[in-house]
């Protein structure tokens, strides 16, 4: 059975663009919508994700609410799911967050419209408190993030998958500076980031300063807000700015592997050679690290099994079966060809 990933895959693009295709989305270029609709037909594909083809009596659906969906991590996360849903005999719906909208909000309303079943938070910044989630009154789970919970003695009171984004983090920079670098970049998320990319900064802080080295503001480069995304293109422009100060570092760690490629892409364009003049290090394990030449240094986030542990969660929850369980999967450390001893 064709997912969603598997269309995105054949013609060349992102879920997230297959996805506006299927829901009429009017920021899509017509031709490539004619393109994705086409091959839809061709692989007789039912895009279960699609929210206007499900019957407002539907009672066997869950939604995936995504935000920052431009970070190429999401992309199998998302295929996962949507198998293991449909192999649940559930249908699947793809509800894209944008930016500047309040994910809550759309569950909500989602749950009213289509009389969903059970709700998976991808991504985002979840700054909501316990309180305000008891609205929804279906089961969710929060995928590869979290909200703080003040009262973490107590039982929880929703079902959350992740990594330790910090002490992964804190695992990447430690390397690092055990390799020899003294002065390492970081490209991060945006200075009010209170969810994965402000516990990524911490780590990094933390192990400069277990390695008894003073972080220099100068290197540590924050994405915009509402103008960057987790994306190559994003990567390269932050680089282009890192590159002035370029006598101040002999590493980069970007908090994101799509970030780092373009990082790279920068450098290499100086006529500089890495990781000779220029470690570079990522995170997520993307495979397009694994290809990228030279191949990259990153934390591999077990994509997989965060997809499977997030499924296997919520339906336990939406059968009765389970209790709501805070899970923190590991990452692990590959070091690859960016990345080199001094």
């Amino acid at each position: 059975m064709e997912t969603i990933k598997d269309i995105a895959r054949i013609c060349g693009v992102g879920v997230s663009t297959v996805s506006r295709a299927i829901n009429n989305h009017p920021d899509i270029n017509p031709e490539t919508k004619e393109m994705i609709m086409q091959v839809i037909k061709e692989h007789n594909y039912i895009p279960n994700n699609s929210a206007r083809n499900l019957k407002r009596s539907e009672s066997k659906a869950i939604a995936v609410l995504v935000k920052g969906i431009t970070n190429p991590f999401f992309n199998d996360m998302i295929g996962i799911i949507e198998q293991e849903t449909q192999r649940k005999k559930y249908s699947f719906i793809l509800q894209r967050v944008e930016e500047n909208e309040n994910e809550l909000d759309v569950a909500i309303q989602l749950v009213k419209e289509k009389k969903l079943k059970g709700i998976i938070f991808l991504g985002g910044i979840i700054t909501h408190s316990s309180e305000n989630f008891a609205q929804l009154d279906v089961p969710f789970v929060l995928s590869t993030s979290d909200i703080v919970n003040e009262e973490d003695n107590k039982a929880p009171l929703w079902s959350s998958v992740s990594v330790d984004d910090f002490a992964e983090s804190y695992k990447m920079t430690d390397y690092l500076c055990k390799a020899g670098h003294r002065k390492i970049a970081i490209i991060a998320a945006t200075k009010g980031d209170e969810s994965i990319g402000k516990l990524r900064l911490e780590g990094y802080l933390k192990a400069l300063g277990n390695n008894n080295i003073r972080p220099d503001k100068s290197i540590i480069l924050h994405m915009e807000e509402n103008k960057d995304s987790y994306s190559m293109e994003t990567g390269y422009r932050l680089m282009k700015k890192l590159l002035k100060e370029r006598d101040k570092f002999t590493a980069v760690y970007a908090i994101a592997d799509s970030l780092a490629v373009g990082a790279c892409r920068a450098i290499t364009e100086t006529g500089a050679v890495i990781p000779r003049d220029c470690s570079v290090a990522g995170f997520d394990g993307l495979e397009i690290g694994t290809y990228y030449n030279p191949s990259l240094t990153t934390i591999r986030q077990p994509v997989e099994e965060l997809a499977k542990v997030t499924i296997d969660l919520l339906f336990n929850i939406i059968r009765k079966n389970g209790q709501h369980k805070k899970v923190v999967l590991p990452g692990e450390l590959l070091v690859r060809e960016s990345t080199r001893e001094i």
